[in-house]
C-alpha cells in the first residue's frame, strides 16, 4: 500500500496545502482513507508525518476541510511556528498522527479524567531518519505519554519507524530509556514548555509524568479507533469536523466523496508555487526559568 502527495498554493504561506493520493491517483483524506493498521497480526501502525523534526512549522491533518489535507496551524491571522525553547530546536521528533483514530471530546477518559482534544492521536517517533511532510510510514508502537493540554486529554504515542536501520533493538519504553538516555525526559520537558512563550501555562500530565508501556499504548490506540468508527458511521455527533472520504464510506453516505469532487476540492486550490521566506523568529531561542 502506498501513498502520494500533492503540493498546493505556497509553502510557508496561508494557501499552502498538502493532499494525498492513493496508489491509484484517487485523492483520499490522510484522516479516514488511509487504514490505521500496516499489518494488524503484528501490531504495525501507518502514521502520517505531519512535522518532519527540527522543523517548526505547526503543520497538522485539516480535520475540518474537506479531504483533510495537510495545512500550517494558524492562530489570530498569522500561520504558527513552535518556539525553540531552549536548549530544544523546533519538533525533537518526526511527528504525527494514526489515521483513523479520533480522541472524542465526548468522552471523559478513566485515567486522565479529562475529555478527547477532538484530533487523530498524536504519535513521536524517534526513529534515526528525518521524514518528509506527508510521508506515510510504519511503526511499531513503544508506549505513550498522557498530556493533559488545556483540561484536554491529549495522547503522544511513542512508536519508531520499522524501516529505520535502529528499528529492531526498540521493543519497549524500557529499550528507549536505555539505547537513548534523555530522550524521554526531553520529550516531557518539550511538551511540558512548548506554549509558554505563547503566554499559555505550562502543559500537566497523567501518571505522574511517566511514560505507560506498549501494551498499555495499543489499547489506547485501538479505543481511538473505535471512537473514529463512530464517528464515521454518523453514531457521534461530528461537530464541525469533515468526514468526507473516497474510500470507507458506501455511495449512499453521505459522507461519501466522488472521485470527480475531490478532484475539484484540489482544483478549487492554487497551483504550486513559490516558497515564501520563513521568518527570522523561527531561528530564535527561547530562555525562561523552569519552574
Amino acid at each position: 500500500m502506498s501513498f502520494t502527495v500533492e503540493e498546493r498554493g505556497n509553502p510557508n504561506s496561508l494557501s499552502y496545502r498538502l493532499f494525498f493520493k492513493n496508489a491509484d491517483g484517487k485523492y483520499i483524506s490522510p484522516f479516514h482513507d488511509i487504514p490505521m493498521y500496516a499489518d494488524e497480526s503484528q501490531n504495525i501502525f501507518h502514521v502520517v508525518v505531519e512535522v518532519p523534526r527540527w522543523t517548526n512549522a505547526k503543520m497538522e491533518i485539516a480535520t475540518k476541510d474537506l479531504l483533510n489535507p495537510i495545512k500550517q496551524d494558524v492562530k489570530k491571522g498569522k500561520l504558527r511556528y513552535v518556539a525553540n525553547v531552549f536548549p530544544h530546536k523546533g519538533y525533537i521528533w518526526n511527528y504525527g498522527a494514526i489515521p483513523q483514530t479520533w480522541e472524542d471530546p465526548a468522552h471523559k477518559d478513566g485515567d486522565t479524567d479529562c475529555c478527547g482534544d477532538n484530533d487523530p492521536i498524536d504519535v513521536c517517533e524517534i526513529g534515526s531518519k528525518v521524514c518528509s511532510r506527508g510521508d506515510v510510514i510504519k511503526v511499531k508502537v513503544l508506549g505513550i505519554l498522557a498530556m493533559i493540554d488545556e483540561g484536554e486529554t491529549d495522547w503522544k504515542v511513542i512508536a519508531i519507524n520499522v524501516e529505520d536501520p535502529e528499528a529492531n533493538d526498540f521493543n519497549s519504553i524500557s529499550d528507549v530509556q536505555r539505547l537513548k538516555p534523555g530522550y524521554l525526559e526531553a520529550t516531557v520537558d518539550w511538551f511540558r514548555r512548548y506554549k509558554v512563550p505563547d503566554g499559555k501555562p505550562e502543559n500537566r500530565f497523567a501518571f505522574n509524568e511517566e511514560f505507560k508501556d506498549k501494551d498499555f499504548a495499543i489499547k489506547v490506540i485501538k479505543d481511538t479507533h473505535t471512537f473514529w468508527k463512530a464517528l464515521i458511521s454518523k453514531n457521534t455527533n461530528a461537530g464541525e469536523l469533515n468526514c468526507k472520504n473516497t474510500c470507507v464510506s458506501a455511495g449512499d453516505s453521505p459522507y461519501c466523496c466522488s472521485a470527480d469532487e475531490a478532484k475539484a476540492v484540489v482544483g478549487e486550490t492554487c497551483p504550486c508555487g513559490k516558497e515564501e521566506p520563513l521568518p527570522s523568529s523561527v531561528d530564535k531561542w527561547f530562555y525562561y526559568e523552569r519552574k
